[in-house]
This record gives structure tokens, C-alpha cells and sequence, in this order.
């Protein structure tokens, strides 16, 4: 008998669903569907821990602009 999981459309950037891809990928329980380069569906159940996760990998590249020296 089909089982039906709730899920919830994200539509991202390519380079934001490549980071959600990667994460799915070490568990293999966040993407239902992986449908085009830009949308996913992925399990409603999941989509809080997703946002954490993604904020945690963004936290990690992301590098804040050196404040500008002043020349005089």
C-alpha cells in the first residue's frame, strides 16, 4: 500500500541546493524529490533543522569584509 510523506516545495539558488543535497546525502532524510536545478521537496518534518543546518554551513564559509584602513 503507497505511503505519503508531507513534503514542502523550497525553491533556492543552485549553490544553496547543492549544500542541501550534500547534507541529505550523509542520511539520506531531508529530500523527497529532487525535481529541477532550483526546486526540492523535502520532508516537512525536517525543514527547521534544514534552516539550521544550512545557517551553520553559511556560518562556516561566509567571511565578513575587512573594514577598509584609512590612508591618511
Amino acid at each position: 500500500m503507497p505511503r505519503a510523506i508531507r513534503g514542502v516545495l523550497i525553491e533556492c539558488e543552485p549553490a544553496i541546493k547543492s549544500i542541501i543535497v550534500h547534507l541529505n546525502s550523509e542520511h539520506n532524510d531531508i529530500i523527497i524529490e529532487d525535481l529541477d536545478e532550483s526546486h526540492l521537496v523535502v520532508k516537512e518534518n525536517m525543514v527547521h533543522l534544514l534552516k539550521q543546518k544550512l545557517e551553520d554551513r553559511l556560518k562556516e564559509t561566509y567571511r565578513p569584509e575587512e573594514p577598509l584602513v584609512d590612508s591618511e
